[in-house]
């Protein structure tokens, strides 16, 4: 009886101690574990960031996540320590609405939204009854109405913030498009069996699309490019500011820069653009 408790005692303390390594990503202060969406952004940390980081002594690791919902829970509840994936414009809703302590550290260049197509060349084919995907979150839907109404496929309510517009809000659809929202990541598969999809970049890229094939592409204002986010509680600590240091140097605008990576086409942010090189 006496070895039978004691290799309980034993067990259990096992599954405590991993528990306690698992629930805190950066309870080792020199490992960064960054969540990432599909594409290009995993690339950008791996390829832009971490050398760097490594420099200065961290281990980083990234960690892929399939949809826009659990990059955000997963950095709140300590599993890992950053994330960069979303806009700041989803990053506000998406907080604001789980009542979420994260803080967006800084902007980095994103690859924007593009209209698709394989069954059309040209914007001028669309025809009465084609169907167009688009994301179906709250915030990326709007997006996509946005971008649709820029191109003088819909007109969005005028009452309407087009920031929360929704499929409900369309006040003319000239061509008679039949728009279809579907989760993200979805949406490059759709292209074999729809006229065309409004997909993100970074699902575009994800799905070995050229972002120059797209027949159209989105201007990102700067709400609409993607951020590092950290959990408010590590903002002022040193790997956070490290990260920002990071991205602020030379060596990951070098990398950026390189025409033979794909961030070129990707849109820079203010604070890039404004600096130097």
């Amino acid at each position: 009886m006496g070895i039978r408790h004691t290799f309980r005692a034993a067990a259990g303390a096992l599954l405590l101690l991993c528990g306690l390594q698992t629930a805190h990503a950066n309870s080792d202060p020199h490992t960064i574990v960054f969540g990432v969406a599909p594409g290009p952004y995993g690339d950008m940390v791996k390829q832009a960031i971490a050398p760097s980081l490594k420099e200065k002594g961290y281990n980083v690791v990234v960690r892929e996540f399939s949809d826009y919902v659990q990059p955000n829970m997963a950095l709140s509840n300590g599993s890992i320590d950053a994330n960069l994936f979303q806009h700041s414009l989803y990053f506000n809703k998406f907080t604001a609405d789980k009542g979420l302590k994260l803080t967006k550290l800084l902007t980095v260049p994103t690859a924007g939204m593009g209209f698709y197509s394989r069954q059309i060349k040209s914007l001028d084919q669309l025809k009465k009854g084609d169907i167009v995907t688009l994301s179906n979150d709250p915030t990326n839907l709007a997006r996509g109405l946005r971008f649709l109404q820029s191109l003088k496929l819909i007109t969005i309510k005028d009452n309407i913030d087009p920031t929360k517009a929704s499929e409900r809000d369309i006040a003319s659809n000239p061509k008679g498009l039949v728009f279809k929202p579907l989760e993200a990541a979805q949406l490059p598969r759709t292209l074999d069996s729809v006229t065309a999809s409004l997909v993100n970049g970074n699902f575009a890229i994800a799905a070995g699309l050229d972002l120059s094939s797209a027949l159209a592409q989105e201007h990102l204002d700067e709400n609409l490019k993607n951020i590092i986010a950290v959990r408010t509680e590590d903002a002022d600590k040193p790997f956070a500011k490290d990260i920002v240091a990071v991205v602020q140097s030379p060596a990951y605008r070098a990398v950026i820069d390189d025409p033979k990576n794909v961030y070129t086409a990707f849109q820079k942010p203010d604070w890039m653009t404004a600096a130097k090189p």
